[in-house]
């Protein structure tokens, strides 16, 4: 896996921390104002930021057609991560159409 390629995966895995952190923030109490000032929140968009940045590094080398899909396997995790750490639902259409995203990301990422 060159660097860039790395650089992808850094951003997706960043991207997926950031999404936790955003997550953990809303579900607290309050109105709008006081999530988006929770440490949760404030650290989660800095951390999406930073995947931004990955991402742009990606860009140089990875054609967009392939590197955004790609992204997409961050949905899977994002979906099984609410089920456990937030009770969101996961029944089987949900998790066939995660099995879909899946193969997708594989077919574009070994297409590249």
């Amino acid at each position: 896996m060159n660097f860039y390629w790395g650089a992808l995966v850094l951003a997706i895995c960043t991207s997926l921390g950031g999404q936790i952190l955003l997550k953990s923030g809303a579900v607290a109490e309050g109105n709008f104002i006081t999530q988006l000032f929770r440490p949760s929140t404030m650290v989660g968009l800095c951390v999406y930021g930073g995947a931004a940045l990955l991402y742009i590094v990606a860009l140089r080398r990875i054609p967009m057609s392939v590197a955004l899909p790609c992204t997409a396997a961050s949905y899977v995790v994002v979906a099984v991560i609410g089920y456990f750490a937030f009770g969101e639902p996961l029944g089987a259409q949900k998790l066939a159409a995660l099995g879909l995203i899946c193969g997708g990301v594989v077919l574009l990422a070994t297409a590249a």
